[in-house]
């Protein structure tokens, strides 16, 4: 799917959603600020543990559709990669960083039970917008955002559970996995034949969500029902 077509995609998904009825209809949509970190790691890339932190920050509109599930669209900016720590005290020290940023869209379906915590399954797309790597603790110069070796798109499968902690403040746990293959990449070890990778994101993340107009959603959308 080229770039324009993904936009296309949500846009249309964006104006399907937008109420098309009246002004009491519109309130019903629930506008949240999110904000918290992933901790991730690459499959495939030889190097293993949730050991790169990074921010995950954004917005988020929540369409209530019934009492008990929810559509959630976010626009999210996260950072992803991976990490290990010196493993000699040599020139080829083991030392390995990914840092990946991305602009994301994530669209989930939530079941929210009783207003006090919801599950949720979606998918995202990610756009890459920034990207340096680091073997041994020297920049690898041929790794950039036009010319690769990382995909410029990253397609996700997401599971969330989101809980009240107070009032409009709610806790959020979410793992993330890549669909399709963010690189390709042969290893040469030393003395042994050649492999290949596919390599893909893979993290967890912990943030905090702010809902600003929950009460007024539920009592125009209770409003509504009573009609």
């Amino acid at each position: 799917m080229r770039f324009r077509q993904i936009i296309l995609f949500y846009i249309l998904t964006a104006y399907c959603l937008l109420p098309t009825a009246d002004y009491s209809t519109a309130q019903v949509f629930k506008a949240a600020f999110i904000g918290g970190f992933n901790l991730s790691q690459v499959d495939g890339d030889e190097v293993y543990g949730f050991h790169k932190a990074g921010l995950n920050a954004g917005a988020a509109v929540i369409w209530p559709f019934s009492e008990r599930f929810e559509l959630t669209i976010e626009t999210i900016f996260s950072q992803k990669g991976s990490y290990q720590k010196p493993q000699f005290n040599d020139s080829l020290s083991g030392e390995y960083k990914l840092k990946l940023q991305y602009l994301e869209g994530p669209i989930l379906f939530h079941y929210n039970d009783k207003g006090i915590i919801s599950f949720g399954l979606g998918l995202s797309w990610g756009r890459l917008i920034g990207v340096e790597e680091y073997e041994h603790g020297n920049r690898v110069t041929t790794t950039t955002l036009l010319n690769g070796p990382y995909s410029l798109n990253d397609f996700d499968a997401m599971a969330d559970v989101r809980f009240r902690i107070w009032k409009r403040l709610k806790g959020n746990v979410r793992y993330t996995y890549s669909l399709v293959p963010i690189r390709t990449r042969e290893f040469h070890p030393p003395g042994n034949d050649p492999w290949t990778r596919y390599q893909y994101n893979n993290f967890w993340t912990v943030r905090l969500i702010y809902i600003i107009n929950e009460k007024q959603s539920d009592r125009i959308r209770n409003k509504n029902r009573g009609k």
